[in-house]
């Protein structure tokens, strides 16, 4: 398998694109995910920055100084010459395949669209240009690698792959990037230099997640409380204003996107759909679902169905690390300046902001905890709960409904070192068992599994109600 010494993890990525490019037909490939996730990059590492031809969208540009940016673009990349630019993007595209026919052949001609969904403006026919292009010129070949990637995962979704028009299932793959997860992220600081111990390493995650361009800002010789307090709390701090570049660089009707997720930034265990039109006062209808849908397909926010299964018991949850950070300690924030996040430690607030983000790292690492708990094998499905009967209420970090007739009802704990279970907590996850049961009804055996940082002090509470544990280690598997 073909492997890049610049980039990190994305080994099944690598190996998918090697296929890609090794397949006997023309291929139609649409990459796409978070902002900032590292989509553009991993691309230019693997054609080691040699396209046939390359450009990038404008952002917040009309239709002719995107035609512009596409005339100079093949300009520079072409031996033909074009006097004036295309005055529409059929004739752009057409260009385009007289350009990639005076190429030698022998081997997959590469045309790589970047950030695509920035063509698109109102009124052109960038759409029907990329169809024509398509349909009746590269799709009849054998020799042409289309490559568009996007950040904005409701054009790449609905424009693009789910296309009902000339574009429906012209795509013939596609590819989701994702964060890196702990153990990838390890890596990465690790070729900076650093050498935070895994505690840290999970610090720093809980506040920029698994991505690269934020880690990339990380400085090795500093520990993970003063990272954050350089890159969130320093004057001239590089992640200050992200939140703002964030989402309306995204979203067109962003003050929308940005309502549901400081909503879902107020309650941890996250919010049913009717919750959120409370809250949100946005209407339950086709404009919500959009939003809702738009959020999670861009990583944002992740939905956990129900036990039950019911649509109306989903929950929504703030999944993306950088906003739940910002709306916590950012937005609206007297903690600013010089030395304000190294202030904070130990501060209660602190304190829960890093027990809850804690139960999102682990709902982020579910294959990690099921292989510590030997079932990576085992069918399942994982979701939260949250539920009571007239006299008790419970809220459960991680439920993993297995197959074989067993329910991990998983505890996560973020502390410095060995967690205790005393009288009050063992009171505490006999209630939360016991409502849990009830509400629920299951029949299946209900394992107690605690998730810790460095494990449980043994003891007569631990005894007789933990039937697994899982580590911090185990998380960075």
């Amino acid at each position: 398998m073909t492997t890049l010494a610049n980039v990190v993890g994305r080994k099944k990525e690598i190996m998918d694109l090697q296929s890609i490019v090794e397949s006997p037909r023309s291929e139609f490939l649409a990459v796409y995910g978070r902002r900032r996730v590292g989509k553009t990059f991993l691309l230019r590492e693997f054609f080691e920055y040699r396209f046939d031809f390359q450009i990038s969208g404008l952002a917040n540009a009309g239709t002719a100084q995107q035609l512009f940016n596409f005339h100079t673009a093949l300009a520079r990349q072409s031996s033909l010459h074009f006097d004036a630019q295309p005055e529409n993007w059929l004739v752009a595209f057409q260009r385009l395949m007289d350009h990639l026919e005076t190429l030698e052949s022998g081997g997959k001609k590469i045309v790589f669209f970047d950030e695509m969904p920035w063509f698109d403006t109102k009124g052109s026919d960038f759409v029907m240009g990329l169809e024509h292009f398509w349909n009746s010129w590269a799709s009849n070949r054998k020799d042409v690698l289309l490559i568009t990637c996007g950040s904005a995962a409701s054009w790449m979704m609905n424009v693009l792959i789910n296309h009902p028009g000339g574009l429906h299932n012209r795509v013939t793959q596609k590819m989701k990037i994702e964060p890196f997860c702990l153990r990838e992220v390890e890596e990465m600081l690790a070729r900076k230099g650093g050498v935070l111990e895994r505690y840290q390493i999970v610090q720093l995650y809980m506040a920029l997640g698994g991505i690269p361009y934020y880690l990339e800002a990380v400085k090795p010789d500093l520990s993970a409380t003063q990272n954050i307090q350089a890159l969130f709390f320093d004057k001239a701090a590089f992640l200050k204003n992200e939140f703002f570049n964030l989402y309306r660089s995204l979203f067109k009707k962003h003050e929308l996107y940005e309502k549901v997720v400081e909503v879902l930034s107020t309650r941890t265990y996250g919010l049913r759909r009717t919750e959120i039109v409370q809250l949100s006062r946005i209407t339950s209808g086709g404009t919500l679902s959009k939003v809702l849908a738009d959020l999670e397909e861009s990583g944002f926010i992740t939905s956990y169905i129900s036990l039950d299964e019911k649509s109306k018991n989903t929950l929504y949850r703030l999944s993306d690390y950088y906003t739940a950070f910002y709306f916590r300690f950012i937005k609206d924030s007297p903690y600013r300046g010089e030395g304000a996040w190294i202030n904070l430690m130990d501060n209660p607030v602190h304190r829960a902001w890093q027990g809850f983000t804690f139960e999102q790292v682990c709902l982020d690492h579910i294959p990690q905890i099921k292989k510590a708990l030997g079932i990576q094998g085992v069918l399942s499905k994982e979701a939260t709960w949250k539920g009571g009967t007239e006299t008790q209420s419970a809220q459960i970090d991680l439920l993993i409904d297995r197959r074989d007739q067993v329910i991990n009802l998983c505890e996560a704990k973020f502390s410095l070192g060995k967690f205790a279970i005393d009288k009050s907590g063992a009171e505490q996850l006999r209630n939360k068992i016991n409502v849990f049961k009830t509400v629920s009804k299951t029949k299946k055996a209900v394992f107690l599994t605690m998730i810790t940082t460095h494990g449980l002090e043994k003891n007569q509470y631990a005894a007789a109600l933990v039937q697994n544990e899982v580590t911090l280690e185990d998380l960075f598997a």
